[in-house]
């Protein structure tokens, strides 16, 4: 049951990329008022919400764009912070929601910071205290459930990141429509695109929840 689980997260993780990607290029050809790029819509929003001191950069890759909290930064891939449709201005809005969300310390915000230090331990050993524990459950099967607990620190972030990213997505989309940059019926190419990138972190909260199923499946019928 778990490797039918495990291969329609893997389908279903490839259409939601597959979907994220048709989505953006189809509305990357919806050019936004007076040409404004990423970069403008960003510090745009950021003014309008009154946030200080955050810098806007430009980095490498593709759909690599990120809010910084410790170095309190919007980072834009160069497609975002250059470009000049819909698809860069909602990118960058959503981003800029984040610290929106972060300088008006929003609380599931304030629970995924204070998960991350954790997560980042734990994700370092987790692996190796599962394995550890599978090999080991008869002998000592509170190696394997240590690795559990270990995992569902990680689950846990995922889940606790979905609020946040659709609150992040609904402040933009709100700023944006305030704002006039979605007029003349481009505030559904925006909604459609932010929410095929809310998909992914769904598949992602699914699928960690699947993996952890599988090893309290493993650690119970072991035990039994």
């Amino acid at each position: 049951m778990y490797l039918i689980l495990f291969i329609a997260i893997a389908v279903a993780s490839y259409l939601v990329q597959l979907n994220l990607q048709s989505k953006f290029k189809k509305y990357s050809k919806i050019e936004t008022p007076g040409g404004l790029r990423g970069y403008d819509v960003a510090r745009m929003m950021l003014e309008d919400y009154g946030v200080r001191g955050v810098r806007i950069t430009c980095i490498e890759g593709q759909l690599t764009d990120h809010y910084n909290p410790e170095s309190n930064t919007v980072n834009l891939s160069k497609d975002v912070y250059n470009g000049t449709n819909i698809t860069a201005a909602s990118v960058a809005a959503h981003e800029c929601g984040h610290a929106v969300q972060h300088a008006q310390a929003y609380a599931p915000v304030k629970m995924r910071s204070a998960l991350v230090p954790i997560v980042q331990f734990s994700s370092t050993i987790v692996s190796w205290v599962l394995l550890i524990g599978i090999i080991l459950i008869e002998t000592f099967p509170s190696i394997l459930l240590a690795g559990i607990l270990l995992f569902a620190l990680s689950t846990l972030f995922s889940l606790v990141t979905l609020p946040v990213e659709i609150d992040a997505s609904r402040r933009a989309l709100a700023w944006l429509e305030n704002s006039g940059i979605t007029v003349g019926g481009t505030e559904e190419p925006a909604r459609n695109a932010l929410k095929a990138a809310a998909y992914t972190y769904v598949v992602a909260a699914i699928s960690s929840i699947g993996t952890l199923i599988y090893y309290l499946m493993i650690f119970s019928s072991r035990r039994s």
